[in-house]
């Protein structure tokens, strides 16, 4: 048995030591919350009451026992409290009472990952309940064993693409299930947004259509991690009102939270000699050895493989200098592993054996381990949700913990640990998504024709009807589908299907080239500038080299590799106003939102080695422009406003690029992106608004929804753009401020100080106050 080391005795030792004091920009002490138990609800059969009794359930949390009432009378609810509150339990409560209660009854589970899934699953069996009948129900469930849950199951775990691809097109085949549908659950919900989230959207307003022709109606019980507006992002997700649950009235242990900028490296030099930042990589490694030398169960959660395995290497090492006996306790943990090899390593790691594990971000949704005494954060996990998701595994049994959060070379890195309330602050963040988009909705719109013949009564369901007649009338204009007078009707005797994780064409097959092997898929939309020849690929945490990059097959060859180095593609854009949907003006300044049209190419990538991040070289490529038609939100800027800020003319396109670059890396702290999801234009001048603007935009056809919310968060996305320029301690211009790893201009002109003053000037011409239209 392990002694568990207490937190600020962990903080003092490590993070505030006098060689690392300076590194250390905020500490914030989360207090120790003790629980709330409520008595358990009048509808929980005692069978259930007793089975969850002898797992050590005395009585539900408050928070479990109010969802489940909810969700028992009827209302689709939301549950969105912190990691390991019990969220599993909330919607567990009224569906097992169902299935217990109602032979007849049946539910469904939906989860982003298998691993989620197979755990639901071996906690649902561990109760024993022979009336309920659970099982997996995926791309890797048996013929045989897909018979068996279609005529016996009662309670189906699965995923959306499982629901679109085999359930729904058969729904005759699922009749006695659907009919008896009495709750969906909709497991991590925050993570189904943008264009993902947007069709399973569709896919769930489909499953309502095929439930309501066999008598079901289901109420909906979704988890979430704590987000912003957690009803308004689930009703939109489900189609129906939603009621959130948020008071988490869980105990857990105190955590000392420390922010932590790595140092600038001045015998490094990265793009035109701007400074760089020391490795998040080399940083966590050395603390997680730090960390074990103290006895602390650690996790380190990093963003792929490489760097998970880098990791776990820089601490064997420094652990090897103090016992022989201290790198065995360190392991990498990875996606790939066997359920019972993860499962082992989950054990090692509570019993005590292993004191350190480096872990891939992907597996934040499925590892099973509490109670650890520290959890060091490589770099921004893509939301603010994942954050905290991956620091609730600090003291998760009750008992007091360390959580560090390592910034990398990046803005919204910077940003964060010079913002704490960010972080620690209300949460400002949505899950976004628009399942209005057109390039979304029109292949439901033939799935949901080919499942049963459209009719009017049915346009509401999918969106504003007027805007799903016009496109189920290209759709017939396409002949996609066939109009009568009573609907419109599947045409084809072949199925028609929806890529829920595509977008703007085919996708681009990953085949190891050796093997032939299929890997997996990228969207059209990425392959140009994540699948090119010659990048650097990561799949599921593993490395790539590709080879070659056949955009008339839609193929990337692809082999193993370890190469000391990672790559970014640069790309280059014009755009083209179409249409403003939305705008505001201001004094010197107009807000818009519309529909735009983008061409882009990408034209090289660069090098860079690793850890450093040192620019090794830039290398050509050869790819056609792209043509996209999608949304943005801009804003342009007056002469007069410029020459306030004292700006001249020549100052302008460095100013305005600048403020692009960064603002491009803040917009994932208000819009659930990544910063590979959008993309951004300034221009000293523009030919469609006659000034000075800046656009940043979707990456994806019709829209994702990320700029329309940058739109409706403008003030405050942009004075957080501006205060992450500022606080950057570089004098002229980083990675960490407003450099660009994709900037197809070379990162020229760049100019930090004019967008400071760039951003002033917009900020201080009434963006928060009341617009003139």
């Amino acid at each position: 048995m392990t002694t568990t080391p207490a937190p600020l005795g962990l903080l003092s030792r490590l993070v505030l030591d006098p060689t690392r004091a300076e590194r250390v920009t905020h500490v914030e002490h989360v207090p120790a919350r003790t629980g709330r138990r409520a008595p358990w609800p009048d509808f929980v059969p005692p069978l259930l009451v007793e089975r969850l009794g002898l797992l050590g359930v005395p009585e539900p949390w408050a928070h479990q026992a109010r969802a489940a009432e909810l969700a028992h009378a009827g209302q689709s609810v939301v549950v969105a409290t912190g990691t390991a509150s019990g969220k599993s339990l909330a919607y567990l409560l009224p569906v097992l009472s169902a299935l217990l209660d109602d032979p007849k009854a049946t539910a469904l589970y939906l989860s982003p990952t298998k691993a989620l899934a197979t755990d639901q699953l071996r906690a649902v069996r561990a109760l024993n309940l022979m009336a309920v009948r659970a099982a997996t129900y995926d791309g890797d469930t048996a013929r045989e064993e897909r018979d068996w849950v279609r005529r016996h199951a009662s309670y189906v775990l699965t995923n959306p693409d499982m629901l679109s691809r085999a359930v729904l097109p058969r729904h005759a085949d699922h009749a006695s299930f659907l009919r008896g549908l009495t709750y969906v659950v909709i497991d991590e919900c925050h993570t189904y947004r943008g264009v993902f989230g947007s069709h399973v959207a569709q896919v769930l307003r489909r499953l309502r259509r095929v439930c309501a022709r066999y008598g079901s109606s289901p109420v909906f019980v979704l988890a979430s991690a704590t987000v912003s507006s957690p009803e308004e992002s689930a009703g939109r997700l489900t189609g129906v009102p939603v009621e959130a649950v948020t008071e988490d009235a869980s105990p857990h242990g105190r955590v000392e939270f420390a922010l932590w900028e790595p140092p600038l490296m001045p015998d490094y030099g990265g793009e035109h000699g701007a400074p760089v930042r020391r490795s998040a990589t080399a940083e966590s490694g050395e603390l997680l050895a730090d960390l074990v030398v103290e006895g602390a169960r650690t996790i380190a959660f990093v963003r792929s493989r490489r760097g998970a395995e880098s990791v776990a290497l820089t601490a064997r090492r420094g652990l090897a200098d103090v016992s022989p006996d201290l790198p065995g306790r360190v392991a990498a943990y990875r996606a790939g592993y066997l359920p019972e090899e993860r499962r082992e390593l989950e054990r090692r790691l509570q019993s005590g054996e292993l004191l350190g594990v480096a872990a891939t971000n992907a597996l934040e949704l499925g590892v099973d381990v509490s109670g650890l005494d520290a959890v060091v954060l490589t770099g921004w996990p893509g939301t603010v949700a994942s954050v905290w998701q991956q620091a609730g595994r600090a003291g998760r049994a009750g008992q007091g913990a360390l959580a560090v959060f390592i910034a990398r070379d990046d803005p919204l890195d910077t940003y964060l640990v010079h913002h704490p309330s960010a972080l620690f602050g209300r949460p400002v963040e949505a899950t976004v998504l628009d399942p209005s988009n057109p390039y979304v909705l029109g292949p439901h719109l033939c799935c949901a024709a080919a499942e049963l013949p459209l009719t009017e009564a049915d346009l509401p369901l999918f969106g504003d009807p007027d805007d799903v007649r016009l496109l189920l009338n290209d759709l017939v204009r396409r002949g996609l589908l066939r109009a009568r007078a009573h609907g419109w009707f599947w045409t084809s005797r072949e199925r028609p299907t929806a890529d829920l994780r595509g977008g703007g064409g085919p996708a681009v097959r990953l085949v190891e080239a050796g093997t032939g092997r299929l890997l997996g898929t990228v969207d059209a939309s990425s392959a140009h500038s994540q699948a090119h020849t010659g990048a650097v690929y990561l799949h599921q945490g593993e490395t790539f080299l590709v080879e070659q990059l056949d955009l008339d097959d839609a193929v990337a060859l692809v082999r193993p590799g370890d190469p000391d180095y990672s790559t970014s593609a640069r790309d280059v854009t014009d755009i083209r106003v179409v249409e403003e949907l939305r705008g505001a003006a201001h004094d010197g300044v107009r807000l818009s939102f519309g529909t735009v049209d983008v061409t882009n190419q990408v034209v090289s990538f660069l090098r860079k080695r690793l850890p450093s991040g040192e620019v090794l070289g830039e290398q050509p490529l050869d790819l056609p422009a792209r043509e996209l038609r999608t949304r943005s939100v801009w804003y342009t800027l007056s002469p007069a406003l410029l020459a306030s800020a004292r700006l001249r003319p020549e100052d302008v396109p460095g100013a305005a690029h600048a403020a692009e670059h960064a603002a491009i890396g803040l917009l994932p702290l208000f819009a659930t992106c990544d910063r590979w999801d959008i993309g951004g234009v300034s221009t000293a001048l523009h030919e469609d608004t006659g000034e000075a603007t800046v656009f940043v935009y979707d990456g994806h056809p019709g829209g994702a929804g990320f700029a329309e919310r940058g739109y409706a968060r403008a003030a405050a996305w942009l004075r957080a753009t501006r205060e992450a320029i500022a606080s950057c301690e570089c004098p002229t211009g980083c990675p960490s401020c407003v450099q660009s790893p994709k900037c197809g201009n070379g990162n020229e002109p760049l100019d930090k100080a004019g967008a400071v003053r760039l951003l002033d000037a917009v900020l201080g011409s009434g963006l928060e106050s009341p617009a003139r239209g």
